[in-house]
């Protein structure tokens, strides 16, 4: 499944995320490109299976990158009502992903 960053563009008001796809050179992602799906699903918060659902994940998976992100400081862990844990992702996974678009606009 391919996550547009510009789907969001809507919810996070003036900011733009550049559409991004790598289907058109490989057809299996490699792990930035995990890792950016991630960040875009927890743009505005996500619980752990919504980010397993929406970025193609299984659960070994998840929580592997979940610990990577949270460690880089590209995503953080909102408590909420519950014992469930939101996922968001910080100013700096916002600046990845912006990055990443640019990358990727200089070799395709």
């Amino acid at each position: 499944m391919y996550i547009s960053p510009r789907s969001f563009q809507s919810d996070i008001g003036n900011e733009t995320w550049p559409e991004v796809d790598l289907q058109s050179v490989s057809e299996r992602r490699d792990s930035v490109k995990l890792v950016v799906d991630m960040l875009v699903v927890a743009l505005e918060g996500a619980k752990k299976t919504e980010i397993v659902y929406k970025a193609n994940l299984n659960f070994k998976q998840a929580q592997k990158y979940l610990g990577f992100l949270l460690s880089k400081g590209l995503m953080a862990v909102e408590s909420s009502s519950g014992k469930r844990k939101v996922y968001r992702t910080t100013e700096r996974g916002r600046t990845f992903i912006r990055r990443y678009g640019k990358a990727l606009e200089l070799i395709l």
